[in-house]
């Protein structure tokens, strides 16, 4: 027989471990002194803790195995028990892809989060100014570059100078899908119109706006932060809407300058509640 400790060099397992399944009454040692105290073991019984560290390494717990073992572990049996844990396994790993595929789904977002501008919205007075317009119900909101088209061709064959940056002013009361009613001008100071032209001359009227300055290209997605960003800001800060909202388009590819440099303020005439 062995002691203890020759016994955990033979099988390989540590002391405390050996100790711990005697103490548990998962593994006896063959015999205890009873003056000592010393646990002896025989080379005999290290089929049967292989067959504890192996349904151990399979995941199955102490109190599992303790079952298991009351009754003869044949090959018939391990197979069976192994099929069954290869199914617990297979569900649980499903479980685990889907819980890490929401995982990555909330960090994506968060890196949007993180990655987003921050957008200050300011509340400002805007005086009365004339501007040179062009308003049509267009298919969507992506379809308004031939209205630019004809707006500064008319513009500039009556010699009519813009006298700043143009502007897309929105006259839907809501965000519509198709059929938008769009108006597409630009700030001039002097100059006349035919009255048959569909470009047209008229006075903006002085208005206060919550205003936000967007950096980047014209793509939905940064201007739905913006805008996101402005009526959050709106509604938090007890203002009402009270006519169309205009984006003034400060800094876009007439430039030079990238995409990424392009500036569009958004603007919502205002009114405290």
């Amino acid at each position: 027989m062995y002691k203890i400790g020759e016994f955990s060099k033979l099988s390989r397992v540590p002391v405390k471990t050996l100790r711990y399944y005697h103490q548990i009454g998962l593994f006896q040692p063959e015999k205890v002194d009873d003056f000592t105290g010393y646990r002896y073991y025989t080379a005999a019984q290290l089929a049967h803790l292989h067959q504890i560290l192996e349904l151990k390494g399979w995941g199955f717990s102490l109190e599992e195995i303790g079952r298991l073992l009351q009754h003869p572990l044949t090959p018939a049996v391990l197979h069976d028990l192994l099929q069954g844990k290869r199914e617990e396994l297979t569900a649980q790993i499903a479980a685990e892809q889907a819980h890490l595929a929401q995982l990555n789904t909330r960090l994506q977002q968060l890196k949007q989060e993180i990655l987003m501008p921050t957008y200050d919205v300011t509340i400002k007075e805007v005086a009365p100014y004339q501007v040179a317009g062009l308003r049509e119900v267009v298919a969507n909101y992506g379809s308004v570059g031939p209205l630019y088209q004809e707006l500064f061709g008319t513009l500039a064959q009556h010699r009519v100078a813009p006298a700043g940056p143009a502007m897309g002013i929105f006259h839907d009361e809501e965000y519509m899908e198709r059929d938008v009613d769009v108006e597409i001008a630009t700030p001039v100071v002097e100059g006349t119109l035919p009255a048959d032209s569909r470009v047209k001359l008229h006075t903006l009227p002085a208005v206060q706006v919550a205003a936000v300055v967007h950096q980047g290209p014209y793509e939905p997605a940064g201007f739905e932060a913006a805008y996101q960003a402005l009526m959050d800001w709106i509604a938090g800060n007890g203002y009402h809407i009270i006519g169309p909202n205009r984006e003034i388009y400060l800094r876009g590819p007439e430039t030079g300058v990238p995409p990424e440099e392009f500036l569009t303020e958004m603007q919502f005439p205002v009114v405290q509640k």
